[in-house]
Order: C-alpha cells, then structure tokens, then sequence
C-alpha cells in the first residue's frame, strides 16, 4: 500500500495516514494480520517525521484498527469490534458534508445515492 500525502490539505499529515490505513483495510489492500511499514521506513519512505508516523500508528492503535508487538511491529487486527456507529469525529465530519451538500441544493435522495455507490465501491 502506497500512501499518498497531500500537502496542501487542511487535513493533518498524521490524519491523512490514519484515513488512508483504514480505506486499505476496508477495500482489502491491507490485509488481517499484515504488517504495516516500520514508523522510520514509513517516515522515510514518504520524507516526514517518523513522530507523525508514530502518532497516526498511536491513533490506529486507539481505535483498533491495528495491534503491535515486539517481534512483528505494527500489524492489521485480524478482527474488528463490530460497533454500527461512526465515531464522534466521524460523525462531526459526515454532518458538515451533509451540511455541504443541502447548501449545495442536493436533495436527500442524491446524497444517499452518492453514499450507496461510495459505500459498494470500498466493499470491491
């Protein structure tokens, strides 16, 4: 898995490579059990601090999406808590997009149908 960083976001370096670790996980790039890049060849590899590396793998760890131990470094969870809500940052997030889109004039129906499609496309 390539992570990409985009330099110009708002979005916080560390984010973007938390954000970036679950779309992979999600879509099956990253597979249970895997090994994630070490945080220095990671910070290497795409020319940041490894402490931001470090504090994305803290969050991932967190919010167990992935597990470390010392033999193997950062690995993918082989399974996941099953908790049917979004986190309150996620949420926070999907209402401010939701805002978006009915300034925007969408209706209700289109944005659930841009949720539908988006939701299939990460499940391939």
């Amino acid at each position: 898995m390539i992570i990409k960083i985009n330099d110009m976001s708002d979005i916080p370096i560390y984010q973007q490579i938390r954000n970036q670790i679950i779309a992979g996980i999600s879509d099956g790039k990253l597979e249970p059990g895997e090994q994630l890049p070490t945080v220095r060849g990671l910070a290497t590899e795409i020319g940041i601090n490894s402490m931001t590396v470090s504090k994305a793998y803290q969050l991932l760890k967190q919010e167990g999406y992935v597990y470390s131990d010392r033999r193997n470094g950062v690995c993918v969870r082989r399974d996941f808590e099953q908790k049917k809500q979004l986190s309150k940052s996620s949420s926070d997030g999907l209402k401010c997009i939701i805002a978006e889109a009915k300034v925007g004039g969408m209706t209700k129906e289109d944005f659930l149908e841009i949720c539908e499609k988006m939701f299939e496309e990460g499940q391939s």
